[in-house]
């Protein structure tokens, strides 16, 4: 996951004429903003972000390997997880995020987080993020969150379309969003800027039918 600056696109009209006689308009489910969605699974418990997290987050996001093809800056102390967590809500406030904790259904223990972010009404679609602590790779724990994400996306929130942008360097990330459906869109050559260099971004996306039919 990493910042993506998109470009306008002009949609043309739609008219209820002859040859269109019926235009239902796709439209957000706006509920969902009134109360903080909580998610469960078999194994996680997907919860809103608080402040105790920060620790934890920044434990996260200090971390060499989870931040290796994150391309944004490291949270070098807990004070600086304390601001980020402080500003999440404002994304959620304007409707257009939910930064969800992933979590130990059993135990409660901070497992890595998720969101789903830039939530485009004109275009029911909007962006998943993830990371995950390093000691729970390879159990399965982020593609059971994604899936409850994406069908929280889907099925509740009543998306069209879901989006991710990695680094072109990050296999697993690709290896897991191939796993959950998502087929390759985009390459973009040098378009994100960070840390004095020009990085190139793979675009992956998900179709509301393609996830149900599958």
């Amino acid at each position: 996951m990493k910042g993506f600056p998109t470009g306008l696109r002009k949609i043309s009209g739609v008219n209820n004429t002859e040859a269109n006689p019926i235009f239902t308009p796709v439209m957000i489910n706006e509920q969902y903003f009134e109360e903080f969605p909580q998610l469960q699974t078999e194994r996680l418990l997907l919860r809103k972000q608080e402040l105790k997290d920060a620790p934890h987050l920044q434990q996260s996001r200090s971390n060499a390997q989870v931040m290796r093809y994150m391309d944004s800056d490291a949270h070098d102390d807990v004070q600086t997880s304390e601001a980020f967590i402080l500003k999440n809500p404002k994304a959620y406030e304007r409707k257009k995020g939910f930064f969800w904790v992933i979590t130990s259904a059993e135990t409660g223990n901070y497992l890595g987080d998720i969101i789903l972010r830039n939530i485009d009404r004109t275009n029911v679609r909007a962006e998943i993020g993830y990371t995950l602590m390093p000691d729970f790779w390879g159990r399965g724990y982020m593609k059971e969150a994604m899936r409850a994400v994406i069908e929280f996306g889907f099925k509740d929130l009543q998306l069209h379309s879901i989006e991710a942008n990695i680094n072109p360097n990050n296999t697993t990330s690709r290896e897991l969003l191939l796993k959950m459906g998502f087929v390759k869109e985009a390459y973009f050559r040098e378009n994100y800027y960070y840390n004095g260099k020009f990085l190139d971004s793979e675009i992956y996306s998900l179709l509301k039918r393609d996830f149900i039919q599958g």
